[in-house]
């Protein structure tokens, strides 16, 4: 693929600029890249702008900036996306929080780390569109600028075309609720014949336990499973399988979650606590699958540990 940026002028403020750039080479980098903190520096009621990169790019970038390199924040990718793509929506949000101007005024150049967790099978880098396509809705609100910046030497070209349909200004942008409908038409793994009916989140901690977790762990795994259950209950029953550290809980609902952005809305605290629904499941497990049955029938969450 050759390299190529796509931008768009700056939003009206109070509406999420979403920005894409691709690229394959370093030079092409800096070409999207030096622009767009440029126009960071020079905006009004902002904070200085932030690079978020693999830490070559944040070499290339202060080589090139020199002395104006001063302005500028770097943080090393792998620290910024540590986790689930659950776990970047709350790293966003408390970024905002603390460090934004007026109404989440900042530029921020955000890399995935694709030659991480996010591009390591084709299931996480498709949590990872998710999480591209729901930022436009998570983040609507905010006056932030934000432009992902997409290596096509560690993305790849699959990536890279899907991740197009989720920024806007690409030429092929899907709404969220479209693409996200898509992402969960792909059908979940059948649950094997030797799952475990459970009738209560209780048992959960056993069986959990039984299955090799920790006792912390396993009491972590129950509270997520319960948090789930509580929001979206009442459960016809619960189905467990697999061996730690990928205990699996499925829960069989009555009725329909519906709400594509179940779980990644941010709640009043930063921090996963008791009593924040499906947003404690997302924060505190590797895997929250949602899908809705059809003509009506009630919901599967299906909630895997690690």
């Amino acid at each position: 693929m050759s390299s190529s940026t796509s931008a768009r002028p700056a939003a009206a403020q109070g509406r999420f600029d979403h920005r894409m750039a691709v690229f394959g080479s370093d030079d092409a980098f800096l070409a999207a890249a030096l622009p767009f903190l440029a126009e960071g520096l020079a905006a009004p009621d902002e904070p200085p702008p932030v690079a978020i990169a693999a830490p070559a790019h944040l070499a290339v970038l202060r080589d090139a900036l020199g002395t104006d390199a001063k302005g500028i924040g770097f943080i090393d990718h792998t620290d910024w996306y540590t986790g689930t793509a659950a776990n970047a929506v709350a790293q966003g949000a408390g970024f905002l929080a603390a460090n934004a101007g007026p109404g989440g005024r900042v530029h921020l150049l955000m890399e995935p780390d694709w030659a991480g967790r996010a591009g390591r099978s084709v299931r996480e880098s498709a949590e990872w569109i998710r999480y591209e396509s729901l930022a436009n809705l998570l983040f609507a609100p905010f006056a932030t600028t934000a432009m992902c910046a997409y290596d096509t030497r560690t993305a790849g070209d699959a990536v890279v075309d899907a991740a197009r349909r989720a920024h806007p200004g690409t030429g092929v942008y899907e709404q969220p609720e479209v693409l996200v409908k898509e992402l969960d038409a792909v059908p979940l793994a059948p649950s094997p014949r030797s799952a475990v009916r459970l009738t209560a989140v209780e048992g959960v901690r056993d069986w959990a336990a039984g299955q090799g977790l920790a006792p912390a762990e396993a009491e972590l795994f129950t509270r997520a499973v319960a948090e789930a259950a509580e929001a979206y209950g009442p459960v016809i029953e619960f189905l467990a399988w697999g061996e730690a550290p990928g205990c699996v809980c499925e829960l069989r609902l009555c009725r329909a979650v519906a709400d594509p952005l179940a779980g990644f809305v941010p709640p009043g605290s930063g921090d996963p606590e008791p009593g924040q629904g499906l947003w404690f499941t997302r924060q505190v497990c590797a895997y929250v699958d949602v899908r809705d049955g059809v003509m009506g029938d009630g919901a599967r969450i299906r909630v895997q540990y690690a």
